[in-house]
C-alpha cells in the first residue's frame, strides 16, 4: 500500500537494490515534516522480503553528519541529498551528496550499514548532484550524477577515483531529454536505462527512461514511466528507480504531501518492461504493489494517490501517526476531487458512509463520471453519515470522491 513506510517516515529519491542476502534494500534522502528545506543530515536504510511490498524493517539511521557528530570531516554539518548504495567484492558502499554539491562515498560490512570511512569521489565531488551507480557483469563500475545535464564515468577498484579518460559529458541534457536532475542506471536484457527526472510536461514530476547498449551512453528518451502530478498541490518534483523483485519490475518514486515541496513520501507501482525494451507509463495508486484496498473496511481519507483543488494530506490532528485530508472543496466538485485506486468491493455495496467535519457534501463517483451517492455535513466535530447507493459497484475499481463546502474528511467505508 502507498505510501511505503509509516507516515512518521518522509523518505524521498528512493534507490531500490536486491542484495546477495535476496532482500530488497532501500535508500533515499529524508525530509522532516514541517521544514520548509529538502532533507536532512541521515540518511536511514529499510528493507523487506515481502513481494508486496507491505512489510518494512527500518535498520536505522545508517549514516549521519550531524554538526555534532559529523561522518564527513571536511564538511560536518552539511545536508544529505539523494545517495545511493551498491555491492561489490564483499562490500557495501553508501554513495552520498549534499548542499555545496558535496560528492562522497562510505562503505560497510552489512547492506545495513552503519557506514564509515567517507571518500570523496574524485572528479564529482563539488561538480553536483544525485549520484547513481552501476556494478556491471564484468566488474566495472559506473558512477553518474548530476543536474541539467548528466555526467558520468567508471570508478577504479577503490570505489572512489575517476578513470579520468572514460569521463563523459553531456549523457543526458534538459534540451534533448528533458534531464532535470534525479539519474538512476540499471541494466536490463544487455541494455543500459537511466530513469530519470523528466521536466518536459512544465513541472519535475515525471520519471522518463533513456536506453543505450553502453553505459555512458549515448541514449535515447524512451518515454514517461509515472508522473506524480496532482498528488498535492505544492507538488514539484519526482525522482527513483525502478527494480526487479517478487517476479515483477516495480517503480519507486516518491509523491509530495501536507501542502509541501519538502515532506515526501516513496511509493512504489508494478510496471511492465516490454519484449520491444520499452516501459509504458502508469498511473499512481493507493494500494500500490500490494492487492486492492477492501472497501468494506475502514479506508483512511488520506490514502488518496491523486487528488485536485485546495485540499491535502495533513497530520491528524487528533490521533498521532494518522493524517486526514483537509481544506476539501471550495468550489464546483469537478475542481475538488480525491481518487482511490484500486479499491475492492467483491460482490457489490448497497450502501456508502464517510466520515467527515464541517459543512459540505461528499460525492461517490466510479467510472464514467456516475455519482452513485452522497452525504452533507453540517457539524463541528467528527460525524459518520451514511447514504443509499443508486448503483451498485461491484469487483476492482477507480473510485472518486467529489467535495464541495468546506470539510475535513477523515475516512469511508462501503457496506454490503
Amino acid at each position: 500500500m502507498n505510501p511505503l513506510l509509516p507516515r512518521t517516515f518522509f523518505m524521498a529519491d528512493a534507490e531500490a537494490h536486491v542484495m546477495p542476502d535476496g532482500r530488497l534494500y532501500m535508500v533515499g534522502s529524508t525530509d522532516v515534516s514541517g521544514s520548509k528545506d529538502y532533507c536532512s543530515k541521515e540518511y536511514h536504510i529499510w528493507s523487506t522480503d515481502d513481494p508486496e511490498l507491505n512489510d518494512w524493517v527500518d535498520h536505522g539511521a545508517v549514516f549521519r553528519n550531524d554538526i555534532s557528530d559529523p561522518q564527513i570531516p571536511w564538511s560536518p554539518g552539511t545536508t544529505l541529498y539523494a545517495p545511493d548504495m551498491a555491492y561489490k567484492d564483499g562490500k557495501y558502499y553508501l554513495f552520498i551528496c549534499g548542499m555545496n554539491a558535496l560528492e562522497a562515498v562510505a562503505s560497510a560490512d552489512s547492506p545495513a550499514g552503519p557506514y564509515g570511512d567517507v571518500k570523496r569521489i574524485g572528479k564529482a565531488d563539488k561538480d553536483g548532484i544525485d549520484p547513481t551507480v552501476l556494478v556491471d557483469d564484468d566488474g566495472s563500475v559506473y558512477y553518474l550524477w548530476g543536474q541539467f545535464h548528466l555526467r558520468g564515468m567508471k570508478l577504479k577498484d577503490n570505489m572512489c577515483e575517476a578513470v579520468e579518460e572514460s569521463y563523459t559529458d553531456n549523457i543526458l541534457t534538459e534540451e534533448e531529454h528533458g534531464f532535470h536532475e534525479g539519474a538512476s542506471i540499471r541494466k536490463i536484457n544487455g541494455k543500459y536505462y537511466i530513469i530519470y527526472t523528466d521536466i518536459s510536461r512544465g513541472k519535475a514530476t515525471c520519471m522518463s527512461y533513456a536506453v543505450s547498449d553502453r553505459p555512458l551512453g549515448p541514449y535515447k528518451k524512451g518515454g514517461v514511466i509515472i508522473d506524480n502530478v496532482y498528488c498535492d498541490p505544492q507538488t514539484w518534483n519526482d525522482h527513483g528507480s525502478i527494480r526487479y523483485y517478487g517476479g515483477r519490475w516495480c517503480v519507486f518514486y516518491h509523491r509530495s504531501t501536507q501542502n509541501g515541496v519538502t515532506c515526501r513520501r516513496v511509493c512504489a507501482e508494478p510496471i511492465t518492461v516490454l519484449p520491444d525494451g520499452s516501459i509504458p507509463e502508469v498511473m499512481m495508486t493507493s494500494n500500490g504493489a500490494g492487492t486492492p484496498i477492501n472497501a468494506f473496511e475502514r479506508v483512511d481519507a488520506s490514502l488518496a494517490c491523486r487528488m485536485k483543488g485546495s485540499l491535502y494530506i495533513t497530520p491528524d490532528p487528533i490521533t498521532p501517526g494518522a493524517e486526514i485530508l483537509t481544506d476539501c472543496g471550495g468550489g464546483n466538485w469537478a475542481e475538488a476531487w480525491a481518487e482511490y485506486k484500486t479499491l475492492d468491493l467483491k460482490d457489490g455495496a448497497k450502501r456508502f458512509a464517510a466520515e467527515a467535519c464541517g459543512k459540505g457534501s461528499v460525492t461517490v463517483m466510479t467510472g464514467g463520471g456516475k455519482k452513485i451517492g452522497s452525504v452533507s455535513f453540517d457539524c463541528g466535530k467528527r460525524t459518520v453519515k451514511e447514504t443509499v447507493l443508486s448503483d451498485i459497484p461491484s469487483g476492482n475499481m477507480t473510485v472518486w470522491m467529489l467535495f464541495e463546502g468546506r470539510l475535513d474528511f477523515i475516512s469511508f467505508r462501503f457496506i454490503k
